[in-house]
């Protein structure tokens, strides 16, 4: 029998990390769960784990931060982001950082373990056709809004814009368009 292998779980949600961490451990897996990157980085020098499932956002900090402190602490770990904010911008900073992979949330498990899988600084899977411009703009304003923690006005102002105009493009888009 193969030795289980070492994962840090990095999620501020206890209900998803309790799941994953379940699923993960009969898949093979020895899971540590942390709920915030300082309780991670702390956890670092004496786990040295092999692999790392990261959220994107954190109570504490942002996940680009904690991939870059994972790949130096444990230069082996295969380190997989996950996000619920996903767009191209944060997916190719996470990348560069030393992400193995990048998926957006809702996760399959299994898609999970396939991206452990993958050679570090493998580049994510890419659409085959070039985005519309409606989709550049929205991925756009999605990664402007992260960046000012959601914060529509600061935002707006960053994008040069009037507030009302940036809502009213949220919610054109979540209403399908």
């Amino acid at each position: 029998m193969q030795p289980a292998r070492p994962l840090l779980l990095v999620d501020d949600d206890p209900v998803f990390s309790r799941i994953m961490a379940r699923g993960l451990t009969q898949r093979g897996f020895d899971v540590t769960c942390a709920g915030s990157a300082a309780q991670a980085v702390e956890l670092l020098p004496r786990l040295r784990p092999d692999f790392a499932l990261v959220d994107l956002r954190l109570p504490d900090g942002g996940g680009l931060e904690l991939v870059e402190a994972i790949c130096r602490g444990a230069p082996q770990a295969a380190v997989v982001v996950l996000t619920g904010y996903a767009s191209i911008a944060t997916a190719v900073d996470a990348i560069k950082l030393g992400a193995t992979y990048y998926l957006a949330k809702p996760v399959d498990l299994d898609a999970v373990v396939a991206a452990f899988g993958h050679q570090p600084q493998a580049a994510p899977n890419t659409p085959e056709r070039v985005l519309s411009p409606r989709r550049v703009e929205w991925e756009h304003i999605q990664r402007v809004l992260w960046e000012h923690d959601g914060n529509i006005s600061a935002a707006a102002r960053a994008m040069g814009m009037h507030r009302r105009t940036l809502q009213r493009k949220l919610r054109k888009h979540s209403a399908g368009l």
